[in-house]
């Protein structure tokens, strides 16, 4: 017996396991998916549209799968079902007994007899009546306007704690059930409405925001399972896409076995001609051997017959190799195939570890071959081309420091003849706009002075105003119409209206700063007073891993060289101010062209904390 109960209650334990997940009832005529999840064949087919899925997991199935009944889950479940029966029948009697005595305790009893069942609760008496004791109520006339409801137990709770009288209004005013005294004293003037009418309100009220609750969770899950589409085309997206980069650098590593493979064979060719080389040079000098030994040989057996006659008459001449003078031959792998192949694999290595190093947005500008940034990047407008550093395997590497993207004005870099001079006439020399010497910038250099009255509260100016950092903390300037309040800015103390001017910058870091020109007359309080944002500004600025030029919000995105040092040429006259990547050589990389209505003052945009620039002293 204590078996069978056993198996009652492992059996019992299982009710999640038989349970469909549907229809949350046990299973009736269980069918198995693929997946492995078990429904109720009538709610699969019910709710089951195209595209076919799981409702459990939300495995996406393509095609309509085929039902197969789960026989032994079947058989399981009948027998899951007459346990439930058997202990349902089997219910205790002390159970019956408890929800019987429950259920008695819940039962309103009469205040008159205390024994019988409240009938009705008259609010006028405010006692419960069972049918007997309701008899006066009903026959005697007396009683007639006397208000008969539902039996309730909250009797007490529904007399008003001042005046001892049913509290039959509800002030709407104070919210709160009153008494007809309350009415006349305490809330005298307030808006009143019968409970009833106060309870429909609030019935309805919170229908309606039970509606909406509902239509707020339908929405919720609506949304989720997009989610959960949107989450399985992510990984089919993401699947297709490592496929197409597998092919791609399975090409890229086929071709560099390819390439290889033929470096190894010109070697391999190279050593065979140099051994069929040297094997003929041996082959001579064996030769010459041979006639040397031979002519040795004659010699030595004349001298065996020097005490002959004919011996004073022998007459012999050397042979010709002994006039051959033998020599090492210089023989190596030097040719100009295997140095070719040798100096572009080096290369090709150098120029991937440089690319390599780059965040992965800005290396393909720097990789593709023909292209401009701005197709690269999905860019509308790039000033400059960014070709494939192929230099000729012959010549020697050039500078790494040298920019591969070069400013429009630059043009290409040639070994032979002159620099390409700039598009548009200017007197700047022609040796200036290409940027081989930075000595001819230094000749216009000017000392600059950082304007703290200027300074916005979050940049700290430093080392004799020569530095400004971004600090966390506002400092304690004075409050003043030229200072910056919006934009953590900062002006020089200096303007130019005339001539050339040539000035350095050193960068803390190549992120969130922005180098630029402004008039005095920018806005200094405005949301349009950064820098570029506005008619009286203009700055390249350093956003992320982007570099961009800007000039009354209008954006110029450009190649980053990551300068540490930046020098600006302001060329008054000709309206032109260029900006400078200076490194051994100061190199071009964006130029701003606008003639210049007022003086223009040296500014800069910082943001990240602890980022910060110095002016140089050049």
């Amino acid at each position: 017996m204590a078996a069978v109960e056993q198996s009652d209650l492992s059996l019992m334990s299982l009710e999640d396991e038989l349970t469909c997940s549907i229809c949350l009832s046990p299973f009736d005529c269980p069918v198995t998916i693929p997946c492995g999840h078990n429904f109720c064949q009538g709610c699969l087919l019910t709710t089951w549209t195209e595209p076919y899925r799981c409702p459990q997991c939300r495995t996406l199935f393509h095609t309509k799968p085929e039902l197969k009944k789960n026989t032994v889950l079947s058989t399981v479940v009948e027998a899951f079902n007459l346990r439930l029966v058997r202990s349902a029948s089997s219910m205790s009697a002390e159970e019956k007994e408890t929800k019987e005595e429950t259920r008695e305790d819940a039962v309103i009893r009469c205040d008159t007899c205390m024994e019988a069942e409240a009938a009705n609760t008259c609010l006028t008496c405010m006692v419960s009546f069972c049918e007997e004791h309701l008899r006066p109520h009903r026959e005697n006339p007396v009683f007639r306007l006397h208000q008969l409801i539902e039996p309730v137990g909250d009797l007490l709770e529904r007399l008003c704690p001042d005046h001892h009288k049913l509290m039959d209004l509800f002030c709407s005013q104070h919210v709160r059930p009153i008494c007809s005294l309350c009415l006349q004293q305490d809330h005298k003037g307030c808006t009143f409405t019968s409970p009833e009418d106060q309870r429909k309100l609030k019935e309805s009220e919170l229908k309606d925001k039970l509606d909406v609750l509902n239509a707020k969770i339908v929405h919720n899950e609506t949304i989720m399972y997009k989610m959960r589409d949107m989450e399985d085309m992510l990984k089919a997206s993401a699947t297709i896409k490592k496929k197409a980069l597998v092919a791609e650098y399975q090409e890229m590593h086929d071709m560099l076995t390819q390439e290889e493979s033929t470096a190894m064979n010109a070697v391999d060719r190279e050593v065979e001609t140099c051994g069929t080389k040297l094997n003929l040079l041996k082959k001579k000098f064996a030769e010459n051997i041979d006639h040397m030994n031979g002519a040795k040989e004659y010699i030595n057996n004349q001298l065996s017959q020097s005490q002959t006659l004919a011996f004073l008459q022998v007459s012999f001449n050397l042979p010709a190799a002994v006039n051959f003078d033998p020599y090492t031959p210089r023989i190596n792998l030097d040719s100009k195939k295997v140095m070719a192949n040798e100096t572009f694999a080096v290369t090709l290595k150098d120029h991937l570890t440089e690319l390599f190093k780059q965040p992965v947005e800005s290396r393909l500008p720097l990789a593709k071959p023909g292209t401009t940034a701005a197709s690269a990047s999905g860019v509308s407008s790039i000033p400059c081309e960014a070709s494939f550093w192929k230099p000729h395997l012959s010549e020697p590497l050039g500078n790494p420091g040298y920019p591969l993207c070069p400013s429009p004005d630059q043009g290409p870099q040639s070994k032979a003849g002159p620099k390409k001079k700039p598009s548009k006439p200017s007197d700047i020399p022609a040796n200036l706009a290409s940027a081989e010497k930075r000595s001819d910038l230094l000749k216009y250099a000017s000392a600059l002075m950082l304007d703290r009255k200027t300074a916005h509260k979050r940049i700290l100016v430093t080392e004799e105003c020569t530095k400004a950092s971004v600090t966390d903390e506002q400092a304690n300037y004075p409050n003043c119409p030229q200072r910056f309040v919006v934009c953590s800015q900062v002006l020089t103390s200096k303007g130019f209206s005339s001539g050339r001017h040539y000035w350095e910058v050193r960068l803390s870091c190549n992120n969130f700063i922005g180098i630029g020109l402004a008039y005095s007359s920018i806005d200094r309080k405005g949301s349009t007073s950064r820098l570029g944002r506005n008619a009286q500004s203009w700055c390249v600025e350093w956003f992320n891993v982007k570099l961009s030029a800007w000039h009354n919000s209008h954006e110029t995105v450009l190649c980053n060289p990551n300068p540490k040092r930046v020098g600006v040429l302001l060329d008054y006259e000709g309206c032109k101010a260029t900006f400078y990547n200076v490194a051994d050589r100061a190199y071009p990389f964006h130029t701003f062209e606008f003639p210049f209505a007022q003086a223009v003052y040296p500014a800069f945009w910082m943001f990240s904390s602890g980022s910060s620039i110095t002016l140089c002293k050049v």
